[in-house]
C-alpha cells in the first residue's frame, strides 16, 4: 500500500464512508494478541507459533521492537534487556515488513498496530510510518515512557507537548500515534495525577491511547473512569487479569514493581477485574483494537486460549 493509498484510506473510514469489517461497532469485536505474549515462541519457531495463535482465533496482532530501523540507542539498550529475560528477536523476526505482514495474513491474521520507542518516534518516523503502511498498520504506540520523561510534572507537562508533535508527524504520515500507560503516572502527585496531566494537554485529533487494564488498575485507577471521561481517546485495549487486585506498594515507576504483580496475572475471566463491564465501557466510547496481553505467559497454547474462549463470549 502506498502513502497516498493509506492516506485516501483512512480519510475515508474517518468520515465513515467505508467500515471495515473488522470495526467493532456492532455487537462482537475482534480478539487480538500482543505479541509480547509469546516471545519466546516467536523466537524459536516463529511459523509455529503464528500457526498457533492462528488456530486459537486471534485476528489482530500487535508486533514490538526495536526493528531494523529503530534508533541505535534503543537498539543497544534492547540487547541488554533480551539477554536478561532469554531472548532476542522482536520486530520482523529477520524478514522484510512485506514478508512478515504475508506471513501473518496467510494465516487470516492482520497487524493494525506496532509498539516503538521515543527516540524512533522523534528522530525516525519516516521509515516507522514506511513499515506501518507496508504491514497495514493504522497505530504506532509508546508502550514506555522513559523516566527521564516524567521526573516531575514539569516533564510530564514537556511530555504532552512532545507527544503533540510525534502525533502531528504520525498524520502527516497517514497513521496515528498512541501511547500506552505502564505502572507509573497513575497515582497523583498532590491532588494531580499525572496520567491526566498528559491526556489533558494532548490534542483529541493527534494523541491517542492503549490502556493496559492490568497496569491501570495496579495503579488505583477505574479504567472505566478514564473511558468514560475521555472518550474517543482510548483506541485500544490491552486485556489483562489479575488476581487478587493488587496495588503498586509505590508509585510504579520501576521494573522491580511490575515483576513483583507478574505472578498477580492471570487467564482473562479468572481474576478479579471486571473485564466484562470494562470491554462494554469501551465499545460505547470508541476503543478500535482489543489484544490479549499475558507477559511472556507460561504455556501459551494453554492460557491464552482460556483467555480467547472467556473473551468471545463477551459482547
Amino acid at each position: 500500500m502506498t502513502r497516498k493509498d493509506f492516506l485516501n484510506y483512512s480519510a475515508l473510514a474517518a468520515a465513515s464512508l467505508i467500515t471495515p469489517s473488522f470495526m467493532t461497532n456492532s455487537k462482537h469485536y475482534t480478539l487480538g494478541l500482543g505479541l509480547f505474549s509469546v516471545p519466546r515462541g516467536l523466537n524459536d519457531d516463529l511459523k509455529g507459533t503464528l500457526d498457533m495463535l492462528a488456530s486459537i482465533g486471534f485476528q489482530e496482532l500487535e508486533v514490538f521492537g526495536p526493528y531494523a530501523f529503530t534508533d541505535e540507542k534503543t537498539k543497544q539498550e534492547w540487547a541488554v534487556t533480551s539477554q536478561m529475560l532469554g531472548f532476542n528477536s522482536s520486530g520482523f523476526y529477520g524478514h522484510a515488513p512485506e514478508d512478515f505482514s504475508l506471513m501473518v495474513k496467510d494465516r487470516g491474521m492482520r497487524i493494525p498496530s506496532m509498539h516503538t520507542d521515543i527516540e524512533t518516534l522523534q528522530h525516525n518516523m519516516s521509515e516507522l510510518a514506511q513499515a506501518a503502511r507496508t504491514i497495514g498498520a493504522t497505530y504506532v504506540v509508546l508502550p514506555a515512557l522513559p523516566e527521564a520523561y516524567r521526573t516531575n510534572m514539569d516533564a510530564y507537562k514537556r511530555s504532552a507537548d512532545l507527544f503533540n508533535e510525534i502525533g502531528k508527524n504520525a498524520r502527516e504520515e497517514g497513521i496515528r500515534f498512541g501511547y500506552h500507560n505502564h505502572g507509573y503516572g497513575l497515582k497523583p502527585w498532590g491532588e494531580v495525577r499525572p496520567i491526566d496531566i498528559i491526556l489533558d494537554q494532548t490534542d483529541p485529533d493527534l494523541v491517542f491511547f492503549e490502556m493496559d487494564l492490568f497496569w491501570t488498575t495496579a495503579g488505583g485507577i477505574d479504567p472505566v473512569e478514564l473511558l468514560d471521561k475521555h472518550p474517543n481517546r482510548y483506541k485500544l485495549l490491552h486485556i489483562k487479569d489479575m488476581k487478587p487486585i493488587t496495588e503498586f506498594e509505590g508509585d510504579g515507576s520501576n521494573p522491580q514493581e511490575w515483576y513483583g504483580l507478574f505472578p498477580n496475572m492471570t487467564s482473562c475471566g479468572q481474576g478479579d477485574i471486571d473485564l466484562e463491564g470494562i470491554i462494554k465501557t469501551s465499545k460505547k466510547n470508541g476503543v478500535e483494537h482489543y489484544f490479549v496481553e499475558h507477559d511472556m505467559v507460561q504455556q501459551p497454547e494453554v492460557a491464552l486460549k482460556e483467555s480467547f474462549n472467556y473473551l468471545k463470549n463477551i459482547s
